[in-house]
């Protein structure tokens, strides 16, 4: 990586865009660190597999896995939804709050179908366009033609073009740079280990930037996608957003050196340093949830006949941890008066809470649950 130049800039009509250098050219590195990173990176994701295989009914879980990934990744651009309320129903999110609500929804959705969609198709910029459309359709980006790749300039930082921090390449250059990243992911005549492919390709497709918004979302998404797609995980179980909203500033620092002074080096180890406390909190989480679970056996035992119930509802609380006695009335289909005695059986023994503190339109959260998410 010492003799890698990141690119240039070209003169435009009253600016210079940023051209990446394509990444057909091949790659080494003799750096000591991100050597000893890789390795440390590799094991963490190996644990992770593993650990994943450990958990009972892990699918339960993922659902709450991707949806504080939404919320975090979301929060990077500057939408401000918590994961309580992340995990409402639309009708009990307060309108002002609707808009942010609504894109971390697109991106549940962008993320869900992206997953789906590998299954039919490979890792390709059509699969990320159609993730686009999905992420801003409907909402405020709605205007930024979702699904597609830009055809003008954009520009990061700064209120117009002339004091942005960062102008990406002009648009006319994308066919050619979009072509070059979708073969770098299946180049095998390049022997670059998956991680280091991933950490390249979110720098490339950041400094790209081939949409005219939603693309810190879709490059974040685009990590897990890599991770699915190269093997280094069978479940969908590494969301890395967290750590770069934890480590915001040094997050764009990093990309922005690559661009400024060609440290690739510098960015791999920023990448690599996340993925493994990323892997270690995952295992963390993991840890905690079988716990809860124990704890949640054992207190729904004492619940007499009303345990089989309790179970059923519990484990629908785990994709969706905040319910009302509606919904439990329609998702176990029981009647209103047994949905309210279960939902007061639950809390008596400490599995719910109820949050509202009225006497209609109640709702109940897994608590204990959703806290290990909000940590």
């Amino acid at each position: 990586m010492e003799a890698f130049k990141s690119g240039q800039y070209k003169q435009q009509y009253q600016y210079k865009s940023f051209m990446p250098t394509l990444l057909k050219e091949p790659f080494e590195w003799q750096s000591e660190a991100v050597i000893r990173l890789l390795e440390k990176a590799s094991t963490k994701l190996g644990e992770l597999s593993s650990y994943s295989m450990l958990i009972p009914d892990i699918n339960f879980f993922i659902g709450m896995h991707k949806t504080k990934e939404a919320t975090t990744s979301s929060r990077i651009e500057g939408t401000r939804t918590s994961i309580d309320e992340a995990v409402l129903d639309e009708k009990n999110v307060a309108p002002e709050k609707r808009d942010d609500w609504e894109e971390v929804q697109n991106y549940i959705k962008a993320l869900n179908y992206s997953l789906e969609r590998m299954d039919e198709l490979p890792l390709c910029m059509r699969l990320l366009r159609e993730a686009h459309g999905h992420l801003l359709g409907g909402v405020r980006g709605k205007d930024k033609l979702p699904g597609t790749v830009r055809t003008s300039q954009n520009w990061i930082g700064g209120a117009d073009i002339k004091s942005a921090r960062f102008i990406p390449p002009h648009h006319d250059d994308l066919p050619e740079l979009l072509s070059d990243l979708e073969h770098f992911w299946h180049d095998e005549e390049q022997e670059l280990p998956f991680l280091i492919r991933t950490a390249i390709t979110h720098y490339q497709f950041e400094t790209i930037h081939p949409f005219l918004d939603g693309n810190g979302r879709i490059g974040r998404l685009l990590i897990m996608l890599q991770t699915m797609h190269y093997d280094l995980l069978d479940k969908p179980i590494l969301y890395i957003s967290d750590f770069f909203e934890k480590n915001r500033p040094q997050y764009y620092d990093a990309l922005m050196a690559v661009r400024t002074s060609n440290e690739m080096d510098h960015w791999l180890r920023f990448f690599l340093t996340g993925v493994i406390e990323t892997a270690e909190s995952s295992m963390k989480t993991f840890t905690q949830i079988g716990e809860l679970q124990t704890s949640y056996e054992q207190r729904i035992t004492m619940l007499g006949k009303r345990s089989k119930l309790a179970n059923e509802l519990l484990v629908k609380m785990y994709s969706n941890p905040i319910t009302s006695p509606r919904d439990v009335e329609t998702e176990l289909e029981i009647t209103a008066a047994t949905a309210n005695s279960l939902l007061k059986a639950m809390e008596n023994a400490g599995i719910v809470l109820e949050s509202t503190g009225r006497q209609r339109d109640r709702l109940y959260v897994l608590h204990e649950y959703l806290a290990i998410f909000r940590a």
